[in-house]
């Protein structure tokens, strides 16, 4: 492939290729304290109470420079 470069030069922060397993758990552990909880007498627990993105394996994006780090953007 002649243009197989990453158009946005983005990367992850660690070399963990996905947060999906992390964030699949912490909506299961939410959708089951929903059930859990009597929502006719008290209110759901709120959805910042799960998921601290601070423990997260991956720690967000940054902004990658092109001419420093070309292999980066290969794809």
């Amino acid at each position: 492939m002649s243009r197989s470069y990453r158009k946005t030069p983005i990367c992850g922060m660690t070399t963990k290729e996905s947060d999906k397993p992390f964030k699949k758990a912490e909506h299961k552990r939410a959708r089951r304290a929903v059930k859990a909880s009597d929502l006719s007498v008290e209110d759901p627990p709120a959805e910042k109470a799960f998921g601290n993105p601070w423990g997260a394996p991956k720690d967000g994006k940054q902004w990658v420079d092109p001419k420093v780090w070309p292999q980066i953007l290969r794809k």
